[in-house]
């Protein structure tokens, strides 16, 4: 039986094709669909992505994990850096959960350099593009192993 997953996105990466290019490069946010569900095709795992600018829908998802023992990769976008909301939801899933970032917060503006995330999730992967959510597939997979 295939393991199953959340991968989870937060605002704006839905518009990545109007983003900063310096960042994003020519990254769309169908690129990042089709690289999760093909790294997961080959991992068998079934993932399911979402993507909001919500955060109470966000958060109504990370319940939705929580209830399920749902393990999930989130990308939290600019909620990283101050949604202490869906820091205490993402506190309260019962399976893993990775952090990924497309770029590398640390090399950007200050602001972006504190996520109130990572302190509360199983490991983070920022920086390298779509490998980011490919190497969180296969974090996920040895993390539920």
């Amino acid at each position: 039986m295939a393991m199953k997953c959340l991968v989870l996105n937060g605002p704006n990466l839905s518009r990545l094709d109007l983003r900063e290019k310096n960042y994003y490069g020519e990254i769309t946010y169908q690129d990042i669909e089709e690289a999760i569900n093909k790294e997961a095709a080959t991992l068998q795992i079934e993932a399911e992505i979402r993507q909001s600018n919500d955060e109470s829908e966000i958060i109504s998802w990370l319940h939705e994990a929580a209830d399920n023992k749902i393990p999930i990769i989130f990308n939290p976008a600019a909620f990283t850096h101050y949604s202490y909301a869906i820091r205490d939801a993402v506190v309260m899933l019962k399976a893993p959960c990775i952090e990924v970032h497309l770029s590398n917060p640390l090399s950007r503006e200050e602001f972006r350099h504190t996520s109130v995330i990572s302190g509360v999730v199983d490991g983070t992967i920022a920086g390298f593009g779509l490998d980011s959510y490919r190497l969180a597939l296969r974090a996920l997979q040895q993390l539920v192993k």
